[in-house]
């Protein structure tokens, strides 16, 4: 499995500054807007694109935008409808619900701390915010637009964002200036002020004698920072790869979708439209974007900070609960030909799970945990 070295030099930055997360207990300003609560202003300005700097009447057109059911064909959805604040930004479904009820076939990705991500989606066909909030615009399963034109179209013809874009981007609405302002917003929802953070800055009250007990089996019998790395490179909980832990074995015709896939030419123009109109195709996982034979049935490694908050678990919600996926790992995972060689059964008592599950709870920013 390679590694993203993108998301390493990215990440140092971050990294060197994990204990002042804690630290830092108020927001400070950057330019006329304000950064996030835990994190310093030159560490979240990194990770700014120069083409979208921020403003405040940008975050606030985006947080409009994301928010307006008006951007789905039906005016029924918003990106909120799938991207809850009170659900960490995730929405509790198994998959997620769209327009008329149209189940997609993956759990949706929590926000929170999106913007330092390489990639966006479980696959990672996004390298970037305004590459990724188009697509649930123009998904059927999700927004259901016919074409960026029907979106840019029906929010032209409200006088009020006809004005606000005229203001931030002293242009009429298009859907690159869609685009920038929900990512702009986007890049506000960033959560990493938890107990943990609090106990590596020398709180050790912080932390409860379990979750201790459940940092230690997170980074040595556990061996969940094999991929959640937890070092000064990833202070995220994320190895930035893509992983085949045999969650994709779910899927009930699994094996004889491989089968077909294996014998397709991909280099071929016909097999490779033969593969794209595959039943299953997406539990090829990140083999879809790549069309690397490495990648079959890889997903992107999530971070876990506030993972407490956006159960279920998994590309296809299969876990309900944090209790769910330790024993999936305790288990090894899903039998299969090609799962990572890195993922290996563990002997963990009840205990020590539940040890495990309260270090997992210590990830959960303090601005979440009076809320629950």
């Amino acid at each position: 499995m390679r590694s993203s070295i993108h998301l390493r030099l990215l990440l140092v930055m971050l990294a060197a500054a994990l204990c002042a997360f804690a630290r830092a207990s108020s927001a400070s300003s950057f330019g006329d807007v304000k950064t996030p609560t835990g994190i310093p202003a030159e560490v979240w300005s990194y990770f700014i694109p120069k083409d979208n700097p921020l403003t405040a009447a940008k975050i606030e057109l985006g947080r409009q935008l994301f928010f307006d059911q008006r951007l789905s064909a039906d005016g029924s959805i918003s990106c909120a409808s799938c991207h809850e604040p009170q659900r960490g930004f995730a929405d509790g479904r198994k998959t997620a619900v769209g327009i008329g009820g149209r189940r997609g076939p993956r759990n949706t990705p929590t926000l929170l701390n999106a913007m330092f991500s390489s990639t966006l989606f479980w696959d990672g066909r996004a390298v970037s915010l305004e590459g990724q909030a188009p697509e649930p615009l123009l998904n059927p399963d999700e927004m259901g637009n016919l074409s960026g034109d029907d979106v840019v179209a029906r929010l032209a013809a409200i006088p009020e964002y006809r004005n606000e874009f005229q203001s931030v981007f002293a242009a009429p609405v298009d859907m690159a200036g869609i685009s920038k302002a929900i990512a702009a917003y986007e890049r506000t929802l960033v959560a990493a002020n938890a107990p943990f953070d609090q106990f590596l800055a020398g709180n050790q009250a912080a932390l409860s004698e379990a979750a201790q007990r459940g940092f230690n089996l997170f980074r040595t019998k556990g061996r969940c920072s094999v991929c959640h790395s937890l070092n000064n490179s990833f202070p995220l909980f994320t190895d930035g790869n893509y992983r085949n832990t045999g969650v994709a074995a779910n899927y009930a015709d699994y094996d004889s979708l491989l089968r077909r896939v294996a014998k397709l030419n991909r280099k071929s123009a016909a097999d490779s439209q033969s593969l794209d109109q595959e039943k299953g195709k997406l539990e090829l996982g990140r083999f879809m974007v790549t069309r690397d034979t490495l990648d079959i049935g890889t997903f992107r490694t999530p971070m876990l900070r506030n993972v407490e908050l956006t159960a279920p678990y998994f590309h296809d919600g299969s876990a309900a609960t944090l209790a769910d996926v330790i024993r999936y790992y305790v288990k090894g995972g899903n039998q299969n030909a090609i799962r990572d060689w890195e993922l290996q059964a563990v002997n963990l008592s009840d205990d020590e799970q539940r040890d495990l599950i309260e270090f997992l709870k210590s990830l959960t920013s303090d601005e979440f945990t009076s809320n629950k």
